[in-house]
């Protein structure tokens, strides 16, 4: 009679789990390519906003800045509408055109303003996307604002854009 022996770690060795990024396992491309089409279709980058503005003419959309007077005196994008949050459902159709797309701004990634802002035009009927990074990220990236006190610009912060480059290749 001949055995076979197979070894096999204990139940206690069994295979590690997956790290932290793996835990839960990516997306099919499918559903990747259509989440982050979708992602494209809500979100606008603070350079690509800053780019279209800067090409001159009409870029086919408004940028709006949803934070307060004080906030907004603080500084602004140049040709934002100045429209709070809270002030969207009676003023919205007296500022904006329907048939524009808005782009909403707040302060930063830490703050849902714009989102909230984004969602109160949307539920208007407006056409809408939210930049991405807000203020502060149009501020570090270099790009001119206006204050109470007249135009302001600051330079690019290294971490946040490319230093002697018009494109970050992205």
């Amino acid at each position: 009679m001949t055995t076979t022996q197979t070894t096999s770690a204990p139940a206690s060795a069994a295979a590690p789990a997956a790290n932290a990024v793996l835990r839960v396992p990516p997306a099919s491309p499918a559903a990747a390519a259509a989440y982050f089409s979708a992602s494209l279709a809500f979100h606008a980058d603070v350079s690509d906003v800053a780019s279209a503005l800067a090409a001159g003419g009409d870029p086919g959309f408004v940028v709006l800045d949803s934070r307060s007077t004080v906030s907004w005196d603080q500084g602004h994008i140049p040709g934002a509408v100045h429209l709070p949050t809270a002030l969207i459902p009676e003023q919205a159709e007296q500022l904006l055109d329907k048939s524009v797309p808005v782009v909403t701004y707040c302060w930063g990634p830490g703050c849902n303003g714009a989102t909230r802002a984004a969602l109160a035009l949307a539920e208007l009927g407006y056409q809408v996307k939210e930049m991405l990074g807000g203020f502060e990220y149009w501020v570090r990236e270099g790009f001119a604002y206006e204050t109470w006190e007249g135009p302001a610009r600051r330079d690019a912060d290294p971490l946040t854009a490319p230093i002697d480059a018009d494109d970050c290749g992205c």
